[in-house]
């Protein structure tokens, strides 16, 4: 860490709490930026984490603290992956120690960490409707806090902000929307009119100018067609030159682009943007992984990563196996060249769904919405209904988002959109907003709806080739990581609501869902080890519940235990519970794998199993306490 010359100690050190900021010297704002970045790229590099979005915001943020106090005044980051440099600035320094770790700090805004947090965040394009919130709450209290909602230009792209951004236009209530644009540098030819019009546009005296002139004008009706003559030549000689238009149009005041590395213009922009009472967008150019040159080069790849070598920007962990991300991509692909009528749709997440690789192949049948999961849906639903045949691959916490279109567009048709849902299960550090533990329980009740989950590899691409089959919408969840070989030697054809049978035993019948196999093994060489002979079942269809399987475990045990990474309400144990009543299994019970907590905060997923007792250790304890009782 950098020195400054007179203490001995860095500028980062003088910041304890909140607000500490405000007494640093102009002279060492540079100085500070630097070592938050030298800090950030440390402590990523050992914890893993968003690294090349907070590298890119450094600046922005400091501006922001060095206006706003905290915790009275409000920000809302949207998906808060980039408010590393925030919590920094809020005395949260010791807590990087346990970054992204159980019980540590999180990745995103956390309510419960600090007051100066106030409103959890996780998922897109939400920030401009929390903060309008907060700032018509202000205005009915009489308050007097700054409210401002930051959202990067891919945020943008989210139908939610545009009915914000609708909103706050009708409101007219003073809040500043900083539009975080990290797609390009500064347009220089446009540098020194923006500067001009954004000194002018943010001014007291150019504003209570505008105003008087427009009421004076607006109190006859001559006067009226000439503002309205007025207001239309204004308007189209700003359509030349001031890139907001857009917003201007929905009656926004729009100041930009700006240099979102320049603390010094970002302050006095800011500034003059709170002393207003009125709805205004600053759009601020920054460069994603500024200051890291690997990280600049590939913003993608350090979007979120795993702890690497700060020297060389390479994973420490360089085992690579592949993925279940991996394998659905790579079948698709092979599935496209058979089936013409493939097409493949993305929210945004063309690598992260590993459909970079579809788009490369047949991109005339690729397709990425942007950060749309509903369009996304309904998109597939038109797809559909037209005789092809669309796979939408979207996270599992990310397509919950379009539950309303799943049902009424897709599912009450009787539409073939297949669904491939990655991230399904607990996806560990990124926390309760990406843990993908409540599938199950908001698809399986749907008509028409078919959900799968495959124990391994195998299965996964079995099960696609499956889905393609069906005239009916699918669901295939599967898992973050490493896609499993256990039991490859089990390949059961697939049939319509059957589960698998991998081993028949008596007294304890196992049931896993998808991922889980890999602990239920674990757990049936456990009970084998004390004498007990277990069966061990393969769910694979997991919308309902093969009856005819139960009631033959039923039949040869005394417990039965469901093991899935769901939560209890809704998922895949509550089904067999109530199916074990209908079918009078009366002297048989039943042990709960389920996710009984109604979030999970991150952690590994290791960790996080064994806390949640749904491990292979979890449920051993489990079932002997039942066969005692």
């Amino acid at each position: 860490m950098k020195k400054t010359d007179n203490n001995c100690i860095s500028v980062l050190d003088k910041i304890k709490k909140e607000n500490d900021i405000k007494s640093i010297p102009s002279s060492e704002y540079g100085l500070l930026a630097q070592e938050i970045r030298d800090y950030l790229i440390e402590k990523v590099s050992e914890k893993g984490g968003h690294l090349a979005s907070n590298l890119g915001s450094v600046e922005l943020t400091m501006a922001l603290h060095l206006v706003m106090d905290f915790p009275e005044d409000k920000l809302v980051f949207d998906v808060g992956h980039q408010s590393y440099t925030h919590k920094l600035l809020t005395g949260r320094r010791e807590g990087f120690e346990t970054l992204r770790e159980y019980g540590g700090m999180s990745g995103f805004p956390k309510t419960k960490e600090s007051p100066c947090d106030v409103f959890n965040t996780g998922h897109s394009s939400t920030s401009i409707s929390a903060a309008l919130g907060y700032a018509v709450a202000r205005d009915i209290r009489g308050g007097r806090e700054k409210v401002a909602a930051i959202i990067g230009d891919g945020s943008l792209t989210g139908g939610m902000a545009y009915e914000a951004l609708n909103s706050l236009a009708q409101e007219k209530t003073g809040m500043v929307v900083i539009l975080n644009d990290n797609e390009m540098s500064i347009d220089k030819n446009v540098g020194g009119l923006s500067k001009y019009l954004n000194e002018l546009r943010v001014s007291t005296a150019y504003n209570e100018l505008k105003s008087g002139v427009e009421n004076s004008l607006l109190s006859s009706k001559a006067g009226t067609r000439v503002a309205k003559t007025i207001k239309k030549s204004k308007d189209n000689i700003k359509g030349f030159f001031v890139p907001g238009m857009f917003f201007e149009q929905l009656g926004l005041t729009y100041v930009g682009p700006i240099d979102g590395h320049d603390i010094d213009t970002m302050v006095k922009t800011l500034k003059k943007a709170f002393q207003l009472d009125k709805p205004i967008i600053i759009h601020v150019k920054t460069k994603k992984g500024k200051g890291y040159g690997y990280a600049e080069r590939h913003p993608e790849y350090f979007h979120g990563i795993a702890p690497f070598d700060p020297a060389t920007g390479k994973l420490i962990d360089k085992k690579k196996s592949s993925t279940y991300t991996d394998i659905f991509s790579k079948k698709l692909v092979e599935m496209a060249g058979e089936h013409k009528d493939i097409v493949a749709i993305t929210a945004a997440m063309s690598v992260g769904t590993g459909l970079n690789r579809f788009q490369a192949e047949y991109p005339e049948r690729f397709f990425d919405v942007g950060i749309a999961e509903q369009h996304a849906v309904t998109f597939a639903a038109g797809l559909a209904a037209a005789n092809v045949r669309p796979v939408v691959a979207i996270y599992s916490s990310f397509l919950q988002r379009a539950y309303d279109q799943i049902l009424h567009d897709v599912c009450l048709q009787k539409l073939p959109v297949i669904f491939a849902i990655d991230r399904s299960g607990l996806v560990g550090k990124d926390g309760e907003t990406h843990q993908g533990i409540y599938d199950i329980s908001y698809l399986s009740h749907l008509p028409h709806m078919v959900v799968m989950a495959p124990k391994n590899r195998y299965e996964l691409m079995d099960m696609m080739e499956y889905a393609y089959t069906l005239d009916v919408p699918v669901a295939i969840k599967y898992s973050r990581g490493s896609a499993s070989k256990v039991l490859a030697e089990y390949r059961e054809k697939l049939e319509l609501g059957k589960s698998e049978m991998i081993s028949k035993g008596q007294d304890v019948g196992i049931i896993s869902v998808g991922n889980m196999m890999d602990e239920a093994v674990a757990l049936k060489a456990m009970l084998e080890a004390e004498g007990i002979t277990p069966s061990l079942v393969n769910a694979r269809f997991v919308s309902c519940v093969d009856r005819d399987m139960l009631r033959e475990l039923c039949e040869n045990s005394k417990v039965i235990a469901v093991m899935e990474e769901n939560i209890s309400k809704g998922g895949y144990c509550q089904m067999v519970a109530s199916d074990m009543a209908l079918l009078g299994c009366k002297d048989t019970a039943l042990v709960d794998g389920s996710i009984a907590e109604p979030y999970v905060e991150q952690g590994d997923v290791s960790k996080l199993r064994s806390v949640l007792g749904i491990d292979a250790a979890g449920m051993y304890d489990k079932i002997m306490k039942a066969l005692q009782r």
